[in-house]
């Protein structure tokens, strides 16, 4: 079990969650003054002190406020920080959130309710349903989701909208949250493949179109030149969740399609795609300009959380390479073509050789799974140190 959060860094507390009973101090620094949405400063260590399972415990808390449309606050800004006036005021509220809420609360109750702490569990449960209501009733905008709501009710995201009309990480997390109505997330993906994904450019941009002269005031996101960074551009974490998306939704072709337009190596696989992207092919960029003149244009380069995103993306969404504790699951989602491949994992002293075979051409769906020529009941294996 993994615990998402919002950097792109994953905790595994799957076999053994003594890493939950850790205990470290917490960091403190003063309340924010009236009228004051951000500072900059070095926060104190604190003398208070707590397990991580509680610190897990506080975060979650304080996100369980909600807004009129019963959807979590957006506050200062959520994953997309330029968005920094969509909800200042402390009335915004966050569609994408909401997904990303859902996930992080469902995936912690397993350890509260190991805990047998069954008040704090059936509040977490509640606020999973009620969350799961609102994000059907007041996320959905007929084709897509919406990505947000402004202080004062006005929807962002929206067909309405005149900028930001459909925001990718509204609907990729819809799917990756496994909480969307079946239909919904298919729709949604749809929608993202209509407007969000250029092959022609060989992008898959975060919203469109970009914000720029439109009466809506989202932030300093708005600062940035239309195309370039979160304003619209490919930013490489949402193009990732959005290859995520399809790879659960079962669409191997789109997952290993959208793989190779994302990989950077690809940028400079012609002379004119190398002059074109400027940067360096060999390392994961942050982001990629999706307008003229500078369409295809890389942005920040070595840029981790994407290089990680991009490798979990390939081994695990596509590969199906999903390891848990002691026991290994190969459940792989890729193109029809792939006819087979193989991984070498070293686990200690012990090398496994797998090779998956695609005899049938198929996306997604194992047959038969053997362990040194005896076949395995169930889709996993249980890993030894046998050398």
């Amino acid at each position: 079990m993994w615990l998402p959060f919002v950097t792109g860094f994953y905790i595994d507390v799957t076999g053994d969650a003594s890493v939950l009973d850790d205990v470290v101090s917490f960091i403190e620094q003063p309340l924010l003054e009236p009228g004051q949405h951000d500072v900059y400063m070095e926060p104190a260590v604190s003398s208070e002190q707590a397990d991580i399972y509680e610190h897990c415990c506080r975060a979650i808390d304080r996100s369980l406020a909600v807004g009129r449309h019963g959807l979590p606050l957006m506050g200062a800004g959520d994953w997309n920080d330029g968005m920094n006036r969509v909800g200042h005021l402390g009335m915004g509220e966050s569609v994408w959130l909401g997904w990303f809420l859902y996930t992080a609360i469902s995936a912690f109750l397993p350890f509260v309710e190991r805990r047998k702490e069954t008040q704090r569990s059936e509040r977490y449960r509640q606020h999973l349903t009620d969350l799961k209501k609102s994000l059907e009733e007041k996320g959905w905008d007929g084709d897509w989701y919406r990505r947000a709501y402004f202080d004062d009710g006005t929807p962002l995201g929206s067909a309405q909208n005149e900028e930001c009309r459909i925001d990718s990480i509204a609907q990729s997390w819809s799917v990756i949250s496994g909480a969307s109505d079946q239909y919904r997330m298919t729709r949604a993906m749809a929608a993202v493949e209509e407007y969000l994904i250029r092959r022609g450019d060989g992008l898959v941009i975060l919203f469109t179109p970009p914000f720029d002269k439109g009466r809506l005031d989202p932030g300093y996101i708005k600062g940035y030149v239309p195309g370039v960074r979160e304003n619209g551009g490919q930013y490489t974490h949402a193009a990732i969740w959005t290859l995520i998306a399809y790879s659960m939704l079962g669409d191997g072709e789109r997952a290993g399609e959208l793989f190779s337009l994302l990989n950077p190596i690809n940028h400079s696989s012609t002379r004119a795609g190398l002059h074109k992207y400027k940067v360096e092919p060999y390392v994961a960029v942050g982001d990629v300009y999706a307008v003229p003149p500078h369409t295809g244009r890389g942005g920040w380069t070595w840029y981790t959380g994407s290089a990680g995103w991009m490798y979990r993306a390939g081994l695990e969404s596509i590969l199906g390479f999903k390891l848990q504790a002691d026991r290994l699951q190969i459940d792989p989602c890729i193109p029809r073509w792939w006819r087979e491949f193989e991984i070498t994992y070293r686990r200690n002293r012990a090398v496994y050789h797998i090779k998956v075979e695609n005899p049938f051409g198929i996306n997604r769906g194992i047959s038969t799974i053997e362990l040194d020529g005896v076949a395995v009941d169930g889709d996993e294996i249980l890993l030894s140190d046998d050398r």
